[in-house]
């Protein structure tokens, strides 16, 4: 492990990186122990400060866990997918809001990642996961719920949709999908489309779902789509100044 002291770039963001791509690597491997604070120090030629920055730094990125005692130390973590989920939600959050991702091209994305894992899906939901779509459909309809409420809901009913698939690596991927993109297509639509409209699309898909239905899934999330964009569409051209 290597870093250059010559490198403009954060000193303890350098370590960092190396540790980590000696565990991305094999290098060190899952429960391994990281050499001491002072061998980390002597090794990189830096401060114990910096030294303990950057074993922060992979702390609050789940990759390695500490132990006190005289057996404690550094230890590289097991990091599962369900603990990375918040760091791809975030990850996808940014890349959206700092780029120029048109509503089209984010939208077209999302509805494709969701219809690749319909046929799986269809496959192998449980009781439970068809359990938490229905709940959260018959909270759509209730009365005097928020556009937040519904929203939240929304995201859970597409969140269950793909959990469904019973692939943890697909849902890792799609949280990025479903947590990031679909807060930001509702923010954009929620106040022209339609709930009940949503609630009959959302039972169509629970319903063809629990038939094991895939293709009838994949037709009810294309229309989605279509409704989506169209809802989309109308309010840009609101927006959009007259000529005159």
């Amino acid at each position: 492990m290597k870093i250059d002291p010559n490198s403009p770039a954060d000193l303890s963001a350098q370590i960092a990186t190396a540790i980590r791509d000696a565990i991305i690597s094999g290098e060190l491997i899952v429960d391994a122990r990281l050499p001491s604070e002072a061998e980390l120090s002597e090794q990189f030629a830096v401060s114990r400060p910096t030294v303990r920055e950057a074993l922060k730094r992979l702390a609050a990125q789940s990759l390695i866990r500490t132990q006190r005692g005289a057996s404690g130390g550094a230890f590289v973590n097991r990091l599962s997918f369900q603990e990375a989920y918040g760091q791809q939600i975030t990850t996808s959050t940014l890349l959206l809001s700092m780029n120029d991702v048109s509503f089209d091209v984010a939208c077209e994305a999302r509805f494709a990642m969701e219809r690749a894992c319909a046929s799986l899906s269809a496959q192998r939901r449980t009781a439970d996961h068809l359990a938490t779509m229905r709940a959260e459909i018959h909270r759509q309809t209730q009365p005097g719920l928020s556009d937040q409420s519904f929203c939240d809901s929304d995201v859970a009913f597409h969140r269950a949709l793909v959990d469904g698939a019973g692939n943890p690596v697909l849902s890792y991927q799609l949280a990025g999908a479903v947590e990031a993109m679909q807060p930001l297509m509702n923010m954009i639509t929620f106040s022209e489309r339609s709930r009940e409209r949503i609630v009959a699309l959302h039972t169509g898909i629970a319903d063809a779902l629990e038939q094991r239905n895939a293709p009838k899934v994949e037709s009810l999330l294309s229309e989605l789509e279509t409704y989506t964009l169209d809802i989309a569409h109308g309010i840009a051209a609101k927006r959009r100044p007259t000529a005159g």
